[in-house]
């Protein structure tokens, strides 16, 4: 079992930064790969983040070179630097973890509003 919790939401201005943190605890050691999705009222969820063990990451256009993903083995935590933040940003995101074993995790989302 591995328990996922996000931090980091809140309410920003247009070309605002944020850090999200997404702390693992449990059978932590069993994650293959880690990511970031948002979701956002009457739209499907969307990945804007993937980090493997190996540290390759992945991200879709809509915020590369604005979106970086990092990972803290030491302190099992994932983060999600947001910089030139959009009104469209504005959604709830959710941390994931994929486990060696085949089981997916999610944590129960922070909010993130991005507005004037």
């Amino acid at each position: 079992q591995v328990q996922l919790v996000e931090s980091g939401g809140g309410l920003v201005q247009p070309g605002g930064s944020l850090r999200l943190s997404c702390a693992a605890s449990g059978s932590s050691l069993s994650i293959l790969f880690m990511r970031w999705y948002r979701q956002a009222p009457g739209k499907q969820r969307e990945m804007v983040a993937h980090v493997s063990d190996g540290d390759t990451t992945i991200y879709p256009n809509s915020v590369k070179g604005r979106f970086t993903i990092s990972r803290d083995n030491a302190k099992n935590t994932v983060y999600l630097q947001m910089n030139s933040l959009k009104p469209e940003d504005t959604a709830v995101y959710l941390c994931y973890a994929f486990s060696r074993l085949g089981v997916a995790y999610w944590g129960q989302g922070t909010q993130v509003t991005v507005s004037s």
